[in-house]
């Protein structure tokens, strides 16, 4: 027997499946389709991490199993490569991004063709490839001419020194996340998709989707829908009103004072009125530091100034209030103005009771509890007029209907999704397939031009304006208008990198069609996909966005399904050994290249499966490594004890069903790390029995192939068990097999379990009364009692009753 050589072995089979095209997927409608989908990767420089891998091997599983039992399977993989960490390595390294990306590409693929991933290769795509990019513009213009793409004033956080824009989540303390730079906000025009026509649709839709439950919750948190009223607060002394969003108009007659975002236009229009104008410009400067997401989610120490000049008027109670400005109110949410009911809410009580601010209870027995904010809210309306005595939701209804005779306000549907910002003034991109002409305003570029290709240029740099690196280069910006022939500029704002990931599940369908995204008919065949596993980081803007696109491609007639996702699961990260993130400031990233090197890509693969309960983040272990790959070890050396044989031992039938059932289900369910259990417990039991036939070897080594595919193919050639591993189907149980002869029955005494015996299934009552009284412990338990009776329930439990 040969000594096992991972190296060799997976080199072996890697090639052969490449030659053979064993993993190239057609369109065969005849067949039950089956698509499963991983998120594609950024191509990093740093290549892959032993996280990688995890979800891919999860769902490699349920594709390899799936082809087995008859599937028609579609498991491809491609590239996320525009974006900024590429361009911003380009820049430091003066290596062009296009050269950086192919570079970044071959890398991460060899490692993943290293590992045995069952992927269709003929299917790859690539986000910054301009046969991809030309419909990542198509779908765009589509949204340009069906209004869902317009451009608008928007502040954006900008960082002096990296010259960019940033995301909120790129800001930290007011600081650039990357160079430490305290950010400013500047106001840009940009482009944006209006995303919140489909709020309602992206979450009424998830009620038909097989999605887990922490998935649909962030999914509706983050669109954050809410019934309530828009009502108008009169500016005293003025023709101005502040309109607020309010989900509880039954508490009105409990706001004492006003909060607007510092960036709201009144504070501007009546500045010449505030009495403490330096003061609040200088709020506002110290404001500007912030991001939103410091400013809303972070944000624990009240802070604000008083517009001194600037009262309100209730519009229920008539009474004039104050007007604050503070940095937890947002121009960007709402209305970007609150009214402020300290008794029932936290926050505004918080402000209330540090500023000094009046506190009216309007709801009996309700938030604030001798001077404490309590969280309860309940009891009846009080202070309130005609609204007293009332629960709160009578209240509500009674109010609704008040506020809108009484033209006050009316009933809205408010929602925390804001539209998307879509512009970047970055190089590194999708162009927008756009020219802007004096007279026509902004005109696509016609349809049967694209792609708009992204020019070589020189310098890629951001500029000190905050203009794409595009902008300079006005050979290819100065153009003639395609809608009247006069003079015009192309657009020099970039896509973001989410624009690419939109829709690239659609691509991998039919990855090469020059003519449309994809051929309508492959896409009946094989839309939605069927299961799409990825982070939870991504459960919120990647899947909404893509649900959006996927969901206005439907309403025009593009794509057959309104959704693009049936099933959605998500994976925990594989920390470090030290239980952190793994990440090269903490020097605890693990590198599957050096694994492999060392154990083989089964022994990773074996291992990453084995690791803990897959929805769960769990640490790196190198004994758990070594551990994996001496179970495969044992796995190689059965082929001591094999003998010929086309049926399954006698000894080692009934272990085998059970396992053929469990390992099955297990895969379904993202189980892989007990099947792998199972499995080495099969292992075990071969070894005690000391005999193992072909057949029972043939089924093993199916079960644990889709885990550890190279070991397994190796060991049923060497063995000639017929032919190759992956032609084969995947074996069936017997369930009257899977069933033990034998079971353990509980035995009472007065309705606590004292011990167990062991009797056959079914045994009737005489036979398992002997078994009773037989066992050591009976006495034991019965003691100086003596037994009234004694009751049996077939292959559940016996009784006895003493006294």
């Amino acid at each position: 027997m040969q000594t096992y050589h991972p190296n060799q072995i997976e080199k072996k089979w890697q090639a052969f499946w490449d030659e053979h095209g064993t993993y190239v997927t057609k369109n065969d409608y005849d067949k039950e389709p089956f698509y499963a989908l991983i998120e594609f990767p950024y191509p990093s420089g740093q290549g892959l991490h032993v996280g990688h891998p995890r979800p891919y091997t999860a769902l490699d599983i349920v594709a390899r199993k799936r082809r087995y039992e008859g599937y028609n399977v579609l498991f491809p993989m491609g590239w996320d490569a525009f974006g900024l960490p590429t361009e911003n390595y380009a820049i430091k390294n003066k290596i062009h991004p296009e050269q950086v990306t192919k570079q970044n590409v071959a890398h991460f693929k060899e490692q993943l063709k290293s590992i045995g991933f069952s992927f269709d290769w003929t299917r790859e795509i690539n986000t910054t490839d301009p046969s991809y990019y030309k419909w990542t513009q198509w779908i765009f213009l589509q949204l340009f001419k069906h209004g869902l793409a317009y451009k608008t004033e928007m502040p954006i956080n900008w960082c002096p020194s990296c010259k960019v824009g940033l995301s909120n989540e790129e800001v930290v303390g007011g600081a650039c996340e990357r160079c430490g730079t305290q950010v400013v906000h500047k106001v840009k025009s940009q482009w944006m998709l209006k995303i919140t026509e489909y709020a309602d649709k992206l979450i009424d839709d998830l009620d038909d989707l097989d999605f887990i439950d922490r998935v649909k919750a962030q999914q509706v948190n983050w669109i954050g829908r809410s019934h309530g009223a828009k009502m108008r607060f009169a500016l005293e002394g003025t023709d101005d009103k502040l309109e607020v969003f309010t989900t509880r108009p039954d508490t009105v007659f409990g706001a004492t004072y006003m909060v607007i975002a510092p960036e709201h236009p009144m504070v501007q229009k009546y500045r010449d009125r505030l009495k403490n104008i330096d003061e609040i410009d200088a709020y506002i400067e110290q404001v500007q530091k912030k991001s939103d997401f410091e400013r809303a989610e972070m944000n624990k120490d009240k802070t604000g100034v008083e517009l001194k000049g600037l009262r309100a008027v209730n519009p229920l109670s008539g009474r004039s209030i104050p007007v604050w400005i503070s940095d937890y109110v947002l121009m960007s949410y709402g209305t970007g103005a609150i009214m402020a009911v300290p008794a029932h809410d936290e926050r505004d009580y918080e402000f209330a009771t540090k500023f000094g601010m009046e506190i009216i209870p309007v709801i009996d027995g309700g938030n604030v509890e001798d001077g404490a904010y309590t969280g309860k809210e309940e009891g009846k309306m009080i202070n309130s007029d005609f609204l007293n005595g009332m629960t709160a939701k009578d209240a509500i209804e009674t109010m609704l209907d008040y506020v809108e005779a009484h033209d006050i306000g009316k009933r809205t549907t408010n929602f925390k999704l804001r539209d998307w910002v879509f512009s970047r003034q970055r190089y590194w991109g999708e162009p927008m397939p756009l020219v802007y002409c004096e007279d026509c305003g902004w005109v696509p570029v016609p349809e049967e031009e694209l792609p708009v290709l992204l020019p070589d240029v020189e310098n890629y740099e951001p500029t000190d304006d905050g203009e794409s690196p595009l902008a300079s280069m006005t050979d290819w910006v100065n153009t003639t208008c395609p809608k009247c022939g006069k003079p015009a500029k192309r657009e020099t704002d970039t896509m973001p990198q989410w624009a690419g990931s939109s829709w690239y599940f659609i691509r991998y369908i039919d990855p090469h069609n020059d003519e449309a995204l994809a051929d309508p008919e492959a896409m009946a065949y094989w839309l939605p996909v069927d299961w799409y596993n990825g982070g939870m980081e991504h459960t919120t803007l990647h899947l909404l966005y893509s649900r959006f696109w996927h969901k206005f491609l439907y309403d025009i007639g593009v794509v057959p399904t309104k959704e693009p996702y049936a099933k959605r699961t998500s994976h925990g990260m594989i920390l470090g050994e030290n239980g952190e993130k793994m990440s090269k400031s903490r020097g605890n990233v693990v590198n599957p290249d050096e694994i492999i090197a060392q154990y083989g890509a089964d022994t990773l693969r074996v291992y990453e499966m084995f690791i803990g309960d897959f929805e769960k983040g769990a640490p790196w272990s190198d004994s758990g490594v070594k551990g994996a790959r001496r179970f495969l070890e044992r796995v190689w050396n059965l082929q001591s004890i094999l003998k010929d044989g086309d049926t399954y031992t006698l000894e080692n039938e009934k272990a085998v069903h059970k396992a053929i059932k469990k390992v099955s289900y297990d895969y379904e369910n993202l189980k892989a790390n007990t099947a792998i259990a199972t499995l080495m417990s099969l292992v075990n039991t071969f070894n005690d029995n000391g005999v193992l036939s072909k057949e029972d070897f043939r089924t093993f080594l199916m079960l644990l192939n889709p885990v550890a595919p190279h070991i397994t193919e190796e060991l049923w050639e060497q063995n000639n068990l017929g032919g190759y591993l992956h032609e084969h189907a995947w074996p069936q149980y017997d369930e009257a097999k899977v069933q033990d002869d034998t079971i353990e029955l509980p035995v009472q005494f007065n309705g606590k379990v004292k011990f167990t015996v062991t009797v056959a299934k079914g045994a009737d009552e005489d036979t398992v009364k002997a078994a009773v009284q037989s066992n050591d412990q009976f006495e034991a338990f019965l003691g100086d009692k003596h037994v009234v009776k004694a009751i049996y329930v077939p292959n559940r439990i016996y009784n006895i009753v003493v006294k």
